[in-house]
């Protein structure tokens, strides 16, 4: 007995802080600022009155002030959170519908952000869907337990954000965030339940719907709808090249005139006002033009460095609740990368779509950070024992 009460005295007890997360974030974060500089350093000194830092000032700001929320999220307890599920919902609701106000903001014939009111702070209410829906739907998998391995928890864990996604691509005409919220919603349910028939049968019905939309565009040449239009120039860029195609062959030129190792920093062509945001949806473009092969792949392994460290956090957090939150996050990231690039690539039709923490984008980068500070919140809550 005394042994054993002498082993219970040298035990302690440490809380882990994932550092290795924390230094992928801000490499990404650091290196998202120096792209942003070489792919708008041109643009900007011309349309900003010869501040050629223009965009890459504005994304610090937005990272500064990012982090300081990321920080603040990361020292308050996750299950602080837990209580708001629910007004989350209705913030969603209620900002989407904030474009349709005089506060709504226009840009690129799209209402997609608003501007806070009293200052000049323009918010995508997408992003702010994207957070709420991870913090809404991990509380439901707490609360429906094993319900969700039946088709009516199932169902029900798919028809709760259908609204949110709905409204993100009817009012903000943002189909790409859309198709994220409901992918977080289906990666959740995938996690949570053991049942993989279900998923099997949605991704071929999903890929029977995907086929007949691509079947309609080209028996309609485009015609009818831009999106349709889109898929045309996805499958034939060429015959699009002054209009929807545009884009996609300006990309597709800087990736291959890149090489293997890239033309240097800062020496790319195509951000001279040939590639149209090319500090934003196109800026893995110029990553593979002035970097190459070898600074994409380099790129594409930070990304995957970064889920599986949160994927080590979720497989590790102290209750359901917490490896929920940060399953929402991962599917959050990796969504959002794996779309961005299969873009730019022309592996799938142009949406817009950011890369995330690179691309440049204020309402992103920030709402990313505070995702990254949930992931801290439950990694500070895994105990480790040693003896």
């Amino acid at each position: 007995m005394a042994g054993k009460s002498r082993r219970k005295r040298k035990e302690q007890t440490e809380y882990f802080f994932d550092y290795s997360l924390l230094f992928i974030v801000l490499f990404l974060l650091g290196f998202g600022l120096v792209m942003i500089y070489s792919a708008s350093s041109y643009t900007a000194f011309q349309d900003y009155d010869g501040d050629s830092g223009h965009f890459m000032k504005r994304q610090l700001l937005a990272i500064i002030m990012g982090l300081v929320m990321m920080i603040v999220v990361a020292n308050i307890d996750y299950h602080f959170w837990q209580r708001f599920y629910a007004l989350g919902y209705v913030v969603s609701v209620v900002s989407i519908l904030m474009v349709l106000t005089p506060l709504g903001i226009e840009s690129h014939k799209a209402r997609r952000w608003f501007r806070i009111p009293g200052t000049n702070l323009q918010v995508q209410p997408a992003e702010i869907a994207k957070l709420c829906m991870i913090l809404f739907l991990a509380v439901m998998v707490c609360k429906l337990g094993k319900n969700i391995r039946s088709m009516k928890g199932f169902m029900l864990m798919v028809a709760i954000p259908l609204p949110i996604a709905i409204m993100i691509w009817q009012i903000t005409d943002n189909l790409s965030s859309a198709l994220i919220v409901m992918a977080i919603s289906v990666l959740m349910v995938f996690v949570a339940s053991p049942d993989y028939k279900k998923f099997v049968i949605m991704g071929l019905a999903g890929l029977a719907a995907a086929a007949g939309v691509v079947f309609i565009a080209v028996q309609t040449n485009g015609e009818g709808s831009f999106r349709f239009g889109r898929i045309v120039a996805w499958l034939n860029p060429e015959s699009q090249a002054q209009d929807t195609g545009f884009q996609t062959l300006q990309g597709l030129y800087a990736i291959g005139s890149g090489g293997i190792w890239g033309k240097g920093l800062g020496q790319s062509m195509q951000k001279l006002k040939f590639l149209p945001e090319s500090q934003n949806d196109m800026i893995f473009s110029i990553i593979c033009e002035e970097l190459g092969l070898f600074g994409a792949i380099a790129v594409i392994l930070m990304f995957i460095m970064l889920i599986w460290r949160m994927m080590i956090i979720a497989n590790n957090a102290s209750d359901l609740f917490g490896a929920m939150l940060v399953v929402g996050v991962i599917g959050h990231i990796a969504v959002q990368a794996i779309l961005n690039i299969a873009v730019v690539t022309n592996t799938i039709p142009n949406t817009g779509i950011s890369l995330p923490f690179i691309s440049y984008g204020g309402s992103s980068v920030m709402f990313l950070l505070i995702e990254i500070g949930l992931v801290l919140s439950v990694a500070r809550r895994i105990q480790l024992r040693e003896m």
